[in-house]
């Protein structure tokens, strides 16, 4: 019997809404029956799967109380990171049982186009995974990115973000449960426990960022990697014309998802 496809979705719960439109979004687009599942930190802990720790930040408040509520600063490596899914995104391969494909993405996204697609077209088992290889550098002026956390730089950035996970592939034999809770954050988002010839390139269509990726691009899946609409107003406004047309698209999607909810 055939795996249904799974979606990991990287779920913080300051962006509940956000997630909930990617759901609604995927399993809108989706041509055959598709899984959805978030990766919940707190349920991560619970059954000992993930152990990191952080200073300052807290994710269980909707937006600072002061400012030593802002930054979230990883324990292990010392470096600043934004969401509750920066290093849990990386349990994937374990959470589909070290076996088949899956996929993984960041909860700031909608499917503008069938998620299935993926499945069908990006397996060739010579790739421990597939992602969109960006060469993505924030604008100089972005010094701070969600909720005030800061913004850094570092290479391959956005690769994780939308992840096709050959769970089984031998690569990930040198990927541990406990690594995704102690190595550092560059180690983890470079894929450093594999080989390169064993990442495999997804077209930009599947990981379109905003106020970066080419507007002649005809996005599959839109990633609001700045915030998102839902912050409209407060620290994201978009830094181009098709970043407000994805923003609005988004807006009247999150509308549809309402009414269709009753």
């Amino acid at each position: 019997m055939k795996d249904i496809p799974t979606i990991y979705v990287g779920y913080d719960p300051r962006e509940d809404e956000p997630f909930e439109v990617l759901k609604y979004t995927a399993l809108k687009h989706a041509s055959g029956p598709l899984n959805v599942y978030p990766i919940k930190q707190h349920l991560m802990r619970r059954i000992g799967l993930y152990r990191r720790a952080w200073q300052l930040g807290s994710s269980s408040l909707p937006s600072p109380k002061n400012d030593s509520d802002i930054q979230h600063r990883d324990i292990f490596d010392g470096m600043p990171f934004a969401t509750d899914f920066s290093f849990s995104r990386f349990l994937t391969p374990f959470l589909h049982r070290l076996e088949g494909w899956a996929l993984f993405m960041d909860c700031d996204m909608y499917f503008r186009s069938d998620p299935l697609e993926l499945f069908e077209k990006y397996n060739d088992p010579k790739y421990a995974v597939y992602c969109v290889k960006h060469d993505h550098t924030q604008a100089s002026e972005e010094t701070h990115k969600m909720y005030g956390n800061e913004q850094y730089q570092f290479s391959r950035k956005n690769w994780s973000s939308v992840v096709m996970y050959n769970c089984g592939h031998e690569g990930h034999h040198n990927l541990t449960v406990d690594d995704v809770s102690t190595k550092s954050g560059r180690w983890l988002h470079n894929f450093k426990w594999l080989d390169d010839d064993t990442i495999g390139d997804l077209p930009e269509e599947w990981n379109w960022l905003d106020g970066h990726s080419s507007a002649d691009i005809d996005a599959k899946n839109v990633h609001f990697t700045r915030g998102g609409p839902w912050f409209r107003g407060q620290i994201w406004e978009p830094l181009d014309e098709q970043s407000e047309v994805y923003a609005q698209e988004w807006e009247a999607l999150k509308e549809k998802m309402k009414s269709a909810a009753g």
